[in-house]
């Protein structure tokens, strides 16, 4: 049996002001040729289809024609809920799709073994068993106690979310154990899961969930699945360097700090004795995005290199940018300067930051501190450590440094 693994639409996301619409509609079409041409069984979506729990009516209307143009491959399709989906929206059509050969698990169901599906294949055969599992929300699988300490709680729940896959397996294994006696080979057990486990790579564009009071699930906490197909981390990655634990990322870059990533979904070919193959299909990018950074006569430089190789490559559309400043960073009219560098070229700038800006929130970010909490020593240390200076500057901002140390020092 051949499963497509995929992940994190966020269809209706503006970006930056900017629709995603083109890129939305360019990758499902060819998320349905892949289906046709790779003889794909089954069609996972491990969460986040919408980037909204109220998605506008063109993104909607997308997902609606997604799943009309999916029947004419064969391929059964199961969508999970995700973070930034909406319960009661997807829940609205469940039943209707549900004679479309689609099987929607918005949330985690009342009856929990509605959640366990077998999979046929394309001769209508059983192929595998999926414990199917969305974004888990803390109170449906835990009740709350009070008097707990927020350790106890993170346990508690924990141990609820492993309980609930443990459920839900135990019934998979029943389902391949009586397939085993009527046809002699018993089928492979695939998970899905929407959640950020222990070790995982995220970006800016990921918006952070916590489950309750807890921030990230263990990998060892999942039953001994064949495969386990995840969603909300957007960049591609095997969990703890196991091969059958995958998060396939999102099919386009959400934030700039995804430019350059290869985006994929994952292609899973399962046969009785389980996991046979993990194939990543390229996603072509429909939308290009660059990042840039340095001062102004670097950037003017930075911006050709960037037009040059799109156009190089075939690239017709404006590639969106993210300039960030420095060095010339001080300047009031930095904003106009930056487009006028631009023009004639086939950019378009959607973000200018500049970098002291950005340094000067750092200063205080990791530690959750405010500036009032720093001494301005403090202050000139951190600045400091987050320069990039040339070799001189650099040894005559150590001596002030150490200077104004000795000073404070002796004042002391």
């Amino acid at each position: 049996m051949r499963i497509l693994h995929t992940s994190d639409w966020h269809l209706g996301q503006h970006f930056m002001g900017k629709t995603r619409l083109e890129e939305h509609q360019a990758f499902l079409g060819w998320l349905v040729e892949q289906v046709q041409q790779q003889d794909v069984d089954a069609v996972l979506v491990a969460g986040d289809v919408f980037d909204t729990g109220t998605p506008p009516s063109y993104a909607r209307e997308l997902y609606n024609d997604f799943i009309v143009a999916l029947q004419q491959t064969g391929a059964q399709l199961i969508i999970l809920g995700g973070n930034h989906d909406s319960v009661a929206m997807l829940n609205e059509s469940r039943s209707l799709l549900g004679c479309l050969n689609v099987h929607v698990i918005p949330g985690v169901l009342a009856d929990t073994e509605q959640q366990v599906l077998v999979l046929n294949n394309s001769k209508g055969e059983p192929g595998a068993v999926l414990c199917a599992v969305p974004f888990i929300r803390a109170r449906e699988v835990l009740s709350s106690e009070s008097g707990q300490s927020a350790a106890d709680k993170q346990h508690s729940l924990q141990e609820a979310i492993a309980g609930h896959y443990q459920q839900l397996f135990a019934h998979a294994q029943a389902l391949s154990q009586q397939h085993q006696a009527r046809f002699g080979h018993s089928l492979p057990i695939i998970g899905t899961g929407h959640l950020t486990t222990v070790g995982a790579s995220s970006s800016d564009s990921v918006r952070e969930i916590y489950i309750g009071t807890l921030d990230a699930f263990p990998a060892n906490a999942f039953p001994p699945l064949d495969y386990l197909a995840l969603g909300h981390i957007h960049r591609p990655q095997k969990v703890g360097g196991h091969e059958h634990m995958r998060y396939c990322g999102s099919p386009i870059a959400l934030s700039f700090d995804e430019v350059g990533q290869q985006k994929e979904v994952l292609l899973v070919d399962l046969d009785a004795s389980g996991l046979k193959a993990i194939t990543p299909l390229a996603v072509p990018v429909f939308q290009p995005l660059a990042r840039v950074k340095g001062n102004l006569a670097e950037l003017a430089i930075a911006m050709q290199t960037v037009a040059a190789a799109q156009a190089a490559l075939g690239q017709t559309k404006n590639v969106w940018l993210e300039v960030t400043v420095a060095e010339d960073d001080y300047l009031s009219d930095l904003q106009p300067r930056v487009e006028q560098l631009a023009e004639g070229l086939a950019l378009e700038i959607l973000l200018v930051r500049r970098q002291r800006t950005a340094q000067q929130a750092s200063l205080t970010s990791d530690a959750r501190i405010t500036l009032s909490e720093l001494s301005p020593l403090q202050v000139f240390e951190r600045r400091l450590a987050g320069e990039e200076l040339a070799p001189e500057r650099e040894q005559a901002l150590q001596s002030l440094y150490q200077a104004l140390l000795s000073e404070r020092e002796q004042e002391a």
